[in-house]
């Protein structure tokens, strides 16, 4: 072999590595790669309790209950499938029943969500896109009201 070929095997041989560790990095990756799932979606995928993800979806209307201290209990629907949360911290101003909502945490051994982490649309207008998106796809999407 000359020097130029054996300085081409070598890069062809790295080149080779890298694309074989960034393949398995992303098929290890696989699931974690979605921004958030909803309720309909959390039930399909049959998530277990401890796997960390974002929920995102309607407050259902009537479903807040306020515990003692900061506790508070609501229900997040995708209008297919419903998901019980329980947060406990200061919710933003904005959660009202029926607005758009993101929620991180994961799932207990009853299947409720255990949110650490609430958030809620800034304005009438604003939706996030991925819970806009879902909602377009499940048929239920209500366009914002102009004033």
């Amino acid at each position: 072999m000359t020097r130029k070929q054996k300085r081409l095997s070598v890069i062809l041989g790295g080149l080779a590595i890298l694309g074989v560790a960034a393949g398995l990095v992303l098929f290890a990756l696989r699931d974690s790669i979605v921004f958030f799932y909803t309720p309909s979606e959390v039930t399909e995928k049959k998530l277990g309790p401890g796997t960390p993800f974002r929920l995102g979806g309607l407050v259902e209307k009537g479903s807040v209950t306020k515990g003692q201290g900061t506790a508070v209990t609501f229900r997040v629907t995708d209008t297919i499938g419903v998901l019980p949360v329980t947060y406990t911290g200061q919710l933003p101003d904005l959660f009202r029943e029926g607005q758009g909502v993101v929620a991180e945490g994961q799932l207990d051994a009853g299947g409720t969500f255990v949110a650490s982490t609430v958030l809620a649309k800034h304005d009438e207008n604003y939706m996030p896109k991925d819970v806009a998106d879902k909602l377009k796809e499940k048929g239920v999407w209500q366009e914002p009201r102009t004033q």
